[in-house]
């Protein structure tokens, strides 16, 4: 794998597991768009968000929102589809590379390594749905966001085993 973060295949098993970071009730959609506009700000090329979610959770939503506000801040946004079939879109807000991928549709990691987008793991931001088909190859300091219907609305958990995603999070704590 290429890139500093596709070292992951070689990765000892007795690496930390991701510790939470925030726990949130978003109640409706429009919630789930609040919230994508508040963290959007705070992401940058190099990062990935790895989405997980049972379908309809709000996975694309939520990607979808964090696009939009970052193209937003450099003009008028594009309509974001879901990459269901697709599997990968890509987008421009200003200089930052988006790459938005739905990994639903693969069958394991084999698959995911013919996307090669650990290629981008170092300067794009890469929102990747189903993640867990990248196996090993998923970013080790990727930010995790599990979606999880609660009710009439979802329940949002961000979590990371890199520590310096805390401190960027920091004002996206309740008061």
């Amino acid at each position: 794998m290429a890139g500093r973060r596709g070292q992951i295949a070689a990765m000892p098993r007795h690496c930390p597991a991701p510790l939470p970071l925030l726990d949130l009730a978003l109640p409706d959609a429009a919630a789930t768009d609040a919230f994508a506009e508040r963290l959007a700000p705070l992401l940058r090329g190099g990062d990935a968000l790895l989405l997980t979610g049972s379908l309809g959770a709000g996975k694309t939503q939520l990607a979808r929102a964090i696009i939009q506000t970052l193209q937003a801040a450099h003009g008028t946004p594009e309509d974001v589809p879901s990459p269901t079939y697709t599997l990968v879109q890509e987008y421009q807000a200003g200089a930052l590379h988006i790459v938005h991928a739905d990994l639903y549709r693969l069958a394991g990691p084999g698959e995911a390594t013919e996307l090669a987008l650990d290629d981008l793991w170092d300067t794009a931001l890469c929102l990747i749905e189903w993640p867990d088909r990248l196996g090993d190859a998923a970013p080790r300091d990727a930010l995790h966001v599990t979606l999880a219907q609660d009710g009439e609305g979802r329940r949002l958990v961000l979590s990371s085993a890199n520590d310096g995603w805390a401190a960027r999070l920091k004002s996206l704590a309740p008061c």
